[in-house]
């Protein structure tokens, strides 16, 4: 039995499809600490917000580092994707990792987020937010949140 060509397309259309959800991109640039571009293997542009949590603004104390680290983190690297759902500007609200580290929990544990606690769906980030309360990293060194 020969397959026809349109059979190898529709296979490909379905898988991606089924893994609708994760996407795998280089990042091109950054918002601020909790928004990036990235471009996928086919030069198509995603605008990502990191889920579950919170940065500073730019022009808001810390915002520049918060940007500063997250680039440190993913800028001009591959990351992984995991799309959870869009926002009201179109953005993409993911899960990110790069090398197997959530760098949503990264960003917490290092001060540079808090917890979006209207929109946190992951019950592990508080306990990190508390330690890095605790310890004054990042934002929480500041003397207003002291």
């Amino acid at each position: 039995m020969r397959l026809k060509p349109w059979f190898f397309l529709s296979a490909l259309l379905w898988a991606s499809v089924l893994n609708a959800q994760e996407l795998s991109c280089r990042v091109v640039a950054l918002s601020d600490g909790d928004t990036f571009t990235c471009l996928d293997t086919f030069k198509n542009q995603h605008k990502i917000r990191l889920a579950n949590i919170d940065t500073p603004e730019k022009d808001q104390p810390y915002g520049a580092k918060s940007k500063q680290i997250l680039s440190g983190l993913i800028f001009a690297k591959q990351v992984v994707v995991d799309a959870q759902t869009k926002d009201r500007y179109g953005r993409t609200i993911a899960l990110v990792t790069k090398d197997g580290l959530s760098v949503n929990r990264e960003m917490v544990e290092r001060g540079a987020a808090w917890v979006y606690p209207e929109y946190n769906q992951d019950p592990s980030l508080p306990g990190l937010e508390r330690q890095a309360q605790a310890a004054s990293r990042g934002i929480w060194g500041l003397p207003c949140w002291r």
